[in-house]
């Protein structure tokens, strides 16, 4: 090696020992003053310094590597969030197109956009009127698979009574359909119904009616008979299709109907 290479290598050497000191000295006094910045260097490990919005590696070789803060967020964030599935955002059955945000989706996971969602088609009603609108059982909402889905409110009319349940109708009368279906079998069971019911109010009024005839003849042979009658009653016996109870008295044809609570 020559004279003048040996020189050359000993300047190298130099320079870079002076380098590392320098680098060592910004590390270790935290805070610095940077050449090409009017901010204020901050030591942030061992390693590293942040001077303005600009992070510098000290890779030990005697100068500073700079790193872009808002590259390394966004790469951070980018890794964070989880990809968004196209199965996730399933398309609205109005308008076929994906949906972004809908309320109907998120509780009654019906698939229709705020965009296409209308007052009158979707409207909810009460699980009293759905249970009689429908003629339906409480089973028939939250038991048969898969439930149905409801949101609870407040009653507006009775404050300490509970929250009510509220249905997507369009939901329910599609329950509805899977069970008596069609429409028609289910207006059929709801004339039925009423006409079971008439005829049970017209044996009751008649059964009433008998009752009362009864009572006026029994106080009338009462208010005719040299000492006032009392009746002595039977055993009582239970109608369970018109919920009464009934006793007749052992010495006269009067029979006493009545209801208990």
């Amino acid at each position: 090696m020559s004279e003048s290479d040996e020189t050359l290598s000993e300047l190298s050497q130099s320079r870079i020992e002076r380098n590392r000191q320098k680098a060592l000295a910004i590390r270790q006094a935290k805070l610095v003053s940077h050449p090409n910045a009017k901010s204020t260097a901050i030591s942030i490990d061992k390693t590293t310094i942040k001077i303005g919005s600009t992070r510098y590696k000290d890779t030990g070789g005697g100068f500073l590597l700079e790193e872009e803060l808002e590259k390394e967020k966004l790469e951070s964030e980018a890794s964070a969030e989880p990809p968004v599935l196209e199965e996730d955002r399933p398309n609205c059955i109005k308008c076929k197109k994906p949906i972004a945000t809908s309320w109907l989706f998120d509780n009654f996971h019906y698939k229709c956009c705020d965009s296409c969602k209308d007052l009158e088609e979707h409207k909810l009603i009460t699980k009293t009127e759905a249970l009689k609108t429908y003629l339906l059982k409480d089973i028939d909402l939250d038991k048969r698979e898969p439930p149905l889905k409801y949101i609870t409110k407040k009653n507006p009319h009775h404050v300490r009574w509970g929250d009510m349940k509220l249905y997507l109708q369009l939901q329910v009368e599609e329950r509805a359909l899977e069970i008596w279906g069609s429409k028609e079998a289910m207006e059929e069971e709801r004339l039925r119904r009423e006409d079971k019911r008439v005829i049970l109010k017209a044996k009751r009024y008649q059964k009433e009616l008998k009752e009362l005839r009864m009572s006026m003849r029994s106080s009338l042979y009462d208010r005719t008979s040299a000492a006032a009658h009392v009746h002595e009653f039977g055993p009582e016996t239970y109608n369970e299709e018109e919920d009464t109870y009934s006793r007749n008295c052992l010495t006269c044809s009067y029979v006493e109907t009545f209801e208990k609570m």
